[in-house]
């Protein structure tokens, strides 16, 4: 591991301060997962983005998915 200077607001500090002690945990700890989770959430944005522009590249036409119709089952 390395160690990261950073410069946070007063108030934030404060904030996660508190998290960290409800949680029990260390101010390097609740960093590390929220930075974590913040770095997964920009990856799922990333893949929209991609899925997104495939399928302006190349719409879903009208009967593309017609021939699965008769092979669904929805249970009474």
């Amino acid at each position: 591991m390395r160690t990261v200077q950073m410069t946070l607001d007063d108030e934030l500090i404060k904030n996660v301060d508190r998290a960290v002690k409800q949680l029990n945990t260390t101010r390097s700890a609740f960093t590390r997962e929220a930075l974590s989770a913040a770095l997964e959430r920009v990856k799922v944005k990333v893949l929209e983005k991609k899925h997104r522009a495939g399928y302006e590249k190349k719409p879903v036409e009208n009967d593309e998915f017609s021939i699965w119709e008769n092979e669904q089952t929805w249970g009474d």
